[in-house]
């Protein structure tokens, strides 16, 4: 018998949706009056970033960034590395980051260095999913959508090894598959 990807569904879609809903209500509220410039880190933040700019009722400007600190492998190698770079002017602006998770908080300290660095008014962080019990630096997103268990997690944006992306859910990853089917 083949081995199953998951060990369950930790979040269904429509647990999703309504937090999302939430977040973007709760994001619209703060930055009234402003205009954020709201980044997406590309790719696993795809499918939360765009349900949640539908659900942002004030002017945004839309950005997106590519960050590398996993490659193929089930754990971040603790090194973030910029490969698309923004091409928006972030000076004097708020910024929005929008994550899909957050582990050891080493990529997301890197990328509020560098809008510091580029002279932003703000920046914020939007992160779907929140695994504190792996923090390596202290961060803390400025919106949470969910506090997770340390599990490796696929679907709604999440992969391994650039499957399972298009899930409508959040699912554990059983770790026999993980090991079985790792890219060489």
């Amino acid at each position: 018998m083949a081995q199953q990807p998951f060990q369950g569904v930790l979040l269904s879609a429509d647990t999703i949706a309504q937090r999302v809903q939430e977040l973007g209500a709760q994001i619209s509220q703060d930055y009234a009056g402003r205009s954020p410039v709201v980044v997406c880190i590309l790719t696993g933040a795809m499918m939360f970033f765009c349900d949640l700019v539908r659900c942002i009722d004030c002017p945004i400007t839309i950005g997106t960034m590519s960050i590398s600190s996993y490659g193929d492998a089930t754990k971040s190698s603790g090194v973030a590395t910029i490969d698309k770079d923004m091409d928006i002017a972030v000076q004097g602006r708020d910024v929005l980051i929008v994550e899909d998770i957050i582990d050891s908080g080493l990529t997301l300290s890197y990328l509020i260095d560098v809008f510091e660095r580029r002279n932003a008014h703000s920046v914020k962080i939007v992160a779907l999913l929140d695994k504190i019990e792996r923090r390596k630096v202290e961060i803390e997103p400025d919106y949470r959508g969910f506090e997770v268990p340390n599990h490796f997690l696929v679907g709604y944006g999440l992969d391994f090894a650039n499957r399972f992306r298009q899930l409508p859910y959040v699912a554990i990853l059983h770790p026999d598959y993980a090991a079985s089917h790792s890219p060489s």
